[in-house]
């Protein structure tokens, strides 16, 4: 004997009640939101967010400049560690020559540079050492995790919308449930209501 019937909230039936239709609905709609509207907000943020980093990315590009540098300063001696994902760097005296006269200036390196030793530098309009402009990858890999969190909040959001109206669905079953007993018990248990 099947304990469940597919599709029994749609079919005409005399326990049918009118949340199970609204919760059937609901639940239609749901599928259709995830399919749809959740991908869809995932293309849209990625979109935006790609266009903001590209943005910032050529902004970045235009303020700074790079420059291959002699490090004439004395890196500290410690092991090279990762922290974060990022290899450590560290703050030392670099010398290269730009239009004809040689500067100075006190710069990130790498961890496991040595003195003597040829790196690339940048620098910003005002001559502070800063990092470089983020390159195709970091844009798409910000593009895609901001996709990624778009559509996860979409999906959030209509799974939590999903649980309100399955919570208030329910509790207008128990109170339909409730309001037809009082009807029927009279005739089962011989009751005066």
């Amino acid at each position: 004997m099947r304990t469940r019937v597919r599709g029994w909230r749609w079919r005409r039936n005399p326990l049918r009640r009118r949340s199970d239709v609204v919760e059937a609905w609901t639940v239609l709609a749901v599928a259709v939101l995830l399919l749809l509207a959740a991908p869809l907000a995932g293309a849209v943020v990625g979109w935006w967010a790609h266009g903001d980093a590209q943005a910032v990315a050529d902004e970045q590009r235009a303020d700074r400049h790079r420059v291959r540098a002699e490090v004439t300063g004395q890196v500290p001696d410690s092991p090279p560690t990762v922290q974060g994902g990022r290899e450590r760097s560290y703050r030392v005296a670099v010398r290269w020559t730009e239009a004809g006269a040689t500067r100075t200036a006190i710069a990130r390196v790498p961890a496991g540079t040595d003195r003597g030793d040829t790196v690339d530098v940048w620098f910003d309009s005002r001559g502070r050492s800063v990092a470089p402009p983020p390159d195709g990858t970091a844009i798409w890999q910000h593009t895609l995790t901001m996709g990624a969190c778009g559509a996860g909040g979409a999906i959030a959001v209509i799974l939590l919308g999903h649980s309100v109206v399955r919570a208030a669905a329910h509790r207008h079953r128990l109170s339909e449930w409730e309001r037809d007993w009082a009807l029927t018990e009279p005739q089962w248990t011989r009751r005066r209501a």
